[in-house]
């Protein structure tokens, strides 16, 4: 497995943004060797999460799903990304710095009052997808002199606004917000169909619950599997047992959705190839 590395890190917020944030991905590659082409490429699964994404140094260009044009960040680009209905390639014509936060969906419609129907696969620059108070954090975070006063910045910026916005608790993790967002859709929807609460979901996240539930899953499985792997005891007929799924083909019909690949390949991949470098430090 290609070496852990301090220059690509996943960051947890702090414990006030637990149920705002799902984590801040840092990545700094400008002090290694010179790395192969196939090195900088990025895999990312598909989603839930929205994000910000700040470039510092290099450049990074999509590269899967095909989009025309392909869009070309440069040093100094801030990017919102809606969530994401498929897998994610993206590469890097050189060394990068760059800085991810990853935000639940329906804390981002709370903060910012977004439909998340409307945001599916969306890319933009965040000077047209965000209101001014959002370009003006952008512009100091480009400009911070690190990474920690970057995430100072970010975390003095939300706290306040998500004390305002937020409703109910919870920490944060994935199952805990997918098995909330049910619960507080039904709240809010007392007295009305279930229609009308899958459609709250929808608003507030993008997909049907059953879907953030199939993810869910999915993400809980894989996190077993790696750590099975890790520890070379991987069964993926027992990991299949233990996430509920029908059989191991209906785990793997499910994570080619997320991933793009079999569960068997993508640890494989984690192991071998430094572009799953995400899939290593997610947890």
């Amino acid at each position: 497995m290609p070496a852990a590395s301090p220059d690509t890190r996943l960051v947890a917020p702090s414990l006030a943004l637990a149920s705002c944030i799902r984590a801040i991905v840092l990545r700094n590659t400008l002090q290694r060797p010179p790395m192969a082409e196939r090195d900088r490429l990025n895999h990312h699964p598909a989603t839930p999460f929205c994000s910000i994404y700040w470039l510092f140094e290099g450049d990074a260009r999509i590269l899967e799903p095909v989009l025309d044009p392909s869009p070309v960040a440069a040093a100094g680009s801030a990017i919102f990304c809606g969530p994401q209905l498929q897998p994610t390639v993206s590469f890097n014509s050189g060394p990068v710095h760059f800085m991810t936060i990853l935000f639940f969906p329906d804390a981002w419609h709370r903060l910012t009052g977004m439909d998340m129907n409307d945001q599916m696969n969306r890319l933009a620059d965040v000077n047209e997808a965000l209101h001014a108070d959002w370009q003006d954090l952008s512009r100091q975070v480009l400009a911070a002199s690190d990474d920690e006063a970057r995430i100072a910045l970010i975390e003095a910026f939300l706290e306040p606004r998500w004390r305002a916005a937020r409703s109910g608790s919870g920490d944060g993790l994935m199952a805990d917000w997918v098995n909330r967002l049910g619960a507080q859709a039904a709240a809010a929807g007392i007295g009305r169909s279930m229609r009308m609460v899958e459609r709250r979901v929808r608003e507030w996240a993008g997909r049907p619950l059953r879907t953030l539930r199939r993810m869910r899953r999915a993400e809980q499985s894989f996190l077993e599997a790696r750590s099975d792997f890790l520890d070379g005891r991987v069964s993926l007929s027992d990991v299949a047992a233990r996430g509920g799924y029908a059989d191991q083909a209906h785990m793997s019909r499910e994570a080619r959705e997320i991933t793009g690949i079999s569960p068997s390949e993508l640890l494989r991949r984690i192991r071998e190839e430094e572009s799953y470098w995400m899939y290593r430090i997610w947890s």
